[in-house]
């Protein structure tokens, strides 16, 4: 009989997991339990007959009995077969936790004792690109929230200098409004204000450089969104207050590199 190891999650429960021929193989009633499907036996007709065993486990009375276990591809082909909103989430804690727990040295590559040895550092490659990509995702998110929190505290720290109703006040201008006064469009503007380095570009956002964020110049807030694919992205929109626009219009006529309208 081989070690079995008892999985356990508030949400799921528990899940019987045994070690075979360094792959792991998840107990299907256990799994058909979690995602609520009823019929174990016509599931287990359909899935790659490769991929089931029969194993003895000791029940909670110290009983001997048989069940049935599948290996992982087995296992993600019953989740797909369940219509339980929850069962992305039984796979990210499989994936996140149970698997990783199995094995404890990263270096295990299911398959990996049928390719060759050319096949598997390609495999072992793909998999730790895929990791650094998501790493990199990760830390490219972080590095954007980051800077959309020191925008953010920058613009409330003048509150020792100016009220609340001031900050909070309507009364700010897009900065496509601006570059309207000027005859441009907002991108030519922004391009002009990078070059000044007034702001620069992050991830598709514009941000003002450290030492103009605490002037008052801008008001901004953060703003949810939906993507294509479903998920909820964030943006921050910034508009320019009057004392910001009254900065940009010194700034522009002091270096002279637009012609300033004067207004009457």
């Amino acid at each position: 009989m081989n070690d079995l190891q008892i999985f356990k999650n508030d949400e799921f429960g528990q899940v019987r997991v045994i070690e075979k021929n360094r792959e792991a193989w998840f107990c299907l009633t256990d799994v058909c339990r979690v995602l609520e499907i009823n019929n174990t036996s016509q599931l287990k007709r359909r899935l790659n007959q490769d991929g089931v065993i029969i194993n003895e486990v000791i029940d909670s009375l110290g009983r001997k009995q048989e069940a049935t276990f599948v290996n992982e591809p087995n296992l993600y082909k019953a989740i797909f077969q369940s219509r339980k909103q929850e069962a992305e989430n039984f796979t990210n804690w499989v994936t996140s936790e149970i698997l990783p727990s199995i094995r404890k040295t990263g270096g295990y590559i299911a398959g990996e004792e049928k390719l060759t040895e050319d096949e598997l550092v390609l495999k072992a490659m793909t998999v730790l690109n895929r990791k650094v990509e998501n790493l990199r995702q990760k830390n490219n998110k972080l590095q954007l929230e980051n800077t959309q929190n020191r925008q953010m505290i920058g613009e409330l720290k003048p509150k020792a200098d100016y009220t609340d109703k001031i900050l909070q006040s309507k009364n700010t201008v897009t900065v496509t409004a601006i570059a309207k006064d000027y005859g441009m469009s907002a991108i030519e503007f922004n391009k002009i204000l990078h070059d000044l380095k007034i702001q620069f570009k992050q991830s598709g956002q514009w941000f003002l450089y450290e030492k103009y964020q605490r002037c008052g110049y801008t008001h901004s807030k953060t703003t949810e969104y939906t993507r294509n694919d479903g998920t909820i992205g964030s943006k921050l929109n910034t508009e320019w207050t009057q004392k910001g626009r009254l900065f940009l219009y010194n700034k522009l006529k002091e270096l002279n590199i637009i012609p300033v309208i004067e207004k009457e």
